[in-house]
């Protein structure tokens, strides 16, 4: 997802409905495959989300920073079901709503880029050793921030919107008509949404992982990530309250 404000929805270009048919045994394979690139797509790029998995991991842990990735995707469940019940897209055609929903979340990103800064000067292991470990909030961080994060909201008004319509996306029609019909992915099969919620599950199971992994190769790791977690929630932060500033009318 790009940093497109959220004052312009798009309609999803990818998407066309081309009846729903039968649904076969490739098909499905191809939906759940299909949900999962889409899972990984949502979770893996760089970010405010990715900053707290990352800070989390390396200061306190896999199970912290898979707790923080739980949080991410447990906002990401939560627009699923306003989705589901029409009620997202009523922030589309809220642009007040919007605006606050962005300067809010630029506010949360500033304060957490704040505390990743102080937890920025030991590792894990030198603050379990003292005892001086803080408990855990990445959860809860993570889940707030997820709520307020204009990338997960502009996902769900755009990409999600057309992922739960029903329809189908004959995927390899657009590069041939040969090819039509040899790669089918069905929209609003259950198959499409276990495969995207099993893409984000495998990413935030793998990346704190591979972060705890690293830093016990390399003990000044966790300083470095959680410095750069911080100046990359910064950077979010101040761009979201200029973002927000700009649809409010205040900045030109």
């Amino acid at each position: 997802m790009g940093q497109s404000a959220l004052r312009a929805p798009l309609t999803p270009r990818f998407y066309r409905s081309v009846g729903k048919g039968r649904v076969t045994t490739m098909t499905l394979l191809a939906t759940l495959v299909a949900g999962v690139l889409f899972g990984l797509a949502l979770a893996a790029p760089p970010g405010p989300m990715n900053a707290i998995i990352a800070e989390e991991s390396v200061l306190r842990g896999w199970l912290q920073g898979f707790k923080a990735g739980l949080g991410a995707m447990t906002a990401d469940l939560a627009f699923l079901g306003l989705a589901l019940l029409g009620v997202v897209a009523v922030v589309e055609r809220a642009p007040t709503l919007r605006n606050a929903m962005v300067a809010v979340g630029g506010v949360l990103m500033c304060y957490f880029a704040y505390g990743a800064l102080q937890g920025a000067s030991e590792s894990f292991r030198e603050a379990a050793a003292d005892g001086g470990v803080e408990p855990s909030r990445g959860f809860w961080k993570a889940f707030a921030l997820g709520l307020t994060n204009p990338y997960q909201i502009l996902f769900w008004l755009t990409v999600g919107v057309g992922l739960l319509s029903p329809g189908r996306i004959d995927v390899l029609a657009y590069a041939s008509d040969a090819l039509a019909g040899l790669v089918v992915v069905q929209t609003g099969h259950p198959a499409l949404l276990v495969g995207l919620f099993g893409g984000i599950v495998a990413w935030i199971v793998a990346f704190p992982a591979a972060l705890v992994a690293a830093e016990r190769r390399m003990d000044a790791l966790a300083p470095a990530v959680a410095l750069a977690s911080a100046a990359l929630l910064a950077l979010f932060g101040v761009y979201f309250l200029y973002d927000a500033a700009s649809g409010f009318g205040l900045v030109g």
